[in-house]
């Protein structure tokens, strides 16, 4: 597999070898057997368009002025933006070509690609929330009270980026409201600009402060929240033998600790097994935790952001203060330490559980904390 940053081209004469790129990645050539609705893609297919939107990033005088990193990132946010539609794309009842929720289904697939090729950990991540959030510069001033996803996109990605990429999503294709695109794309930089959120994360008085903004509808971003919550909830995040273990051995304290591994043996459940009622005994002992507020562990996989918003609620309902700890290591080494385990995680799971990963970010906690292992 080729190196993260090989394909990424130079910024003087920049030209891609679109073969080389086809005879590399499948994903890549799936991409041109997905068709698209010709009045928003009159250019034709999806890997049409996908290299359309590479040359006009290429060809964009603030991709070429910018560092190398960000270069990088928004080179394989626009290979892979449309990633998804292959598995996405569908006939409406009209008759009509749509792909529903390939923005966030592609950021998924994204973070497999990219992992697999070892990008760093924060520069994924970053390109990955590019790819969920691509489509939002064509719209999100025209939405009521824009400044809230304004403001979570960020603290996961850079909005600076985001117009770049945004801009050459809209030069990349053929259709009759292009310029208005383009528009919009201008007024979500101004916006971003005004809320002083363009080039670096919004800022919040706290990090409770942040907590309860994205969490109630009425509160504004600069309002400082007056914190009497004393408790604390730390959620475990990652894939099997990434690391929880290890560091719940040497952190754990005098915390009461819920693993839904020790659970499962307890209660005799396999992982591939349904898991309502390790789930249930894994909730009542945090609740019996939280309610006496003694510090509280949750260990578990963690991967989807559903999943943790539930867990996240239930510590907000005890005003638990939530810190999520995540871990991961590479792709290889991942696959090692599975098999090495006494009770392997079988791969099928493994499978599901990295067709909705999802690694947490700081719009849902008070504190994140990475440990690459």
């Amino acid at each position: 597999m080729m190196p993260f940053t090989e394909l990424v081209p130079a910024t003087k004469n920049p030209a891609i070898d679109w073969q080389t790129m086809a005879d590399a990645f499948d994903w890549f050539r799936r991409l041109a057997d997905c068709p698209q609705d010709p009045a928003f893609h009159a250019e034709g297919d999806v890997g049409i368009h996908t290299r359309m939107v590479v040359e006009a990033l290429i060809g964009d005088p603030a991709w070429q002025r910018s560092d190398a990193e960000a270069r990088a990132s928004l080179f394989w946010a626009a290979l892979l933006h449309d990633v998804a539609k292959p598995d996405c794309t569908r006939r409406g009842p009209d008759g009509r070509l749509t792909s529903p929720g390939h923005s966030r289904r592609g950021q998924i697939i994204a973070r497999r690609i990219l992992w697999s090729i070892g990008a760093p950990f924060r520069q994924r991540e970053q390109i990955c929330h590019l790819i969920t959030h691509h489509q939002v510069p064509f719209y999100l001033i025209e939405r009521e009270r824009p400044q809230r996803r304004l403001h979570a996109i960020s603290l996961q990605t850079r909005c600076d980026l985001l117009t770049i990429l945004a801009k050459a999503d809209a030069n990349g294709r053929i259709c009759a409201g292009r310029s208005r695109l383009i528009d919009n794309v201008e007024l979500f930089a101004a916006l971003a600009r005004d809320e002083a959120c363009y080039a670096q994360p919004k800022h919040f008085a706290s990090a409770h402060s942040r907590f309860l903004y994205f969490r109630k509808e009425d509160r504004a971003a600069d309002y400082e929240a007056y914190d009497d919550w004393d408790g604390h909830a730390t959620l475990l995040s990652g894939l099997p033998a990434a690391g929880k273990s290890t560091w719940l051995a040497a952190n754990a304290g005098n915390a009461t600790v819920v693993s839904l591994d020790d659970l499962r043996e307890e209660l005799d459940v396999e992982a591939d097994e349904p898991q309502g009622a390790v789930v249930a005994a894994a909730r009542e002992r945090a609740r019996g935790a939280l309610r006496a507020t003694r510090p509280l562990i949750w260990s578990a996989t963690n991967l989807g952001h559903q999943r943790r918003a539930s867990l996240i609620d239930l510590c907000a309902d005890y005003r638990a203060k939530v810190r999520i700890i995540y871990f991961e290591t590479s792709e290889a080494e991942a696959r090692h330490r599975n098999a090495a385990r006494d009770r392997p995680v079988p791969m099928r799971v493994l499978e599901r559980m990295l067709d909705r990963w999802e690694p947490p970010d700081i719009t849902e906690c008070h504190a994140l904390d990475v440990c690459l292992t």
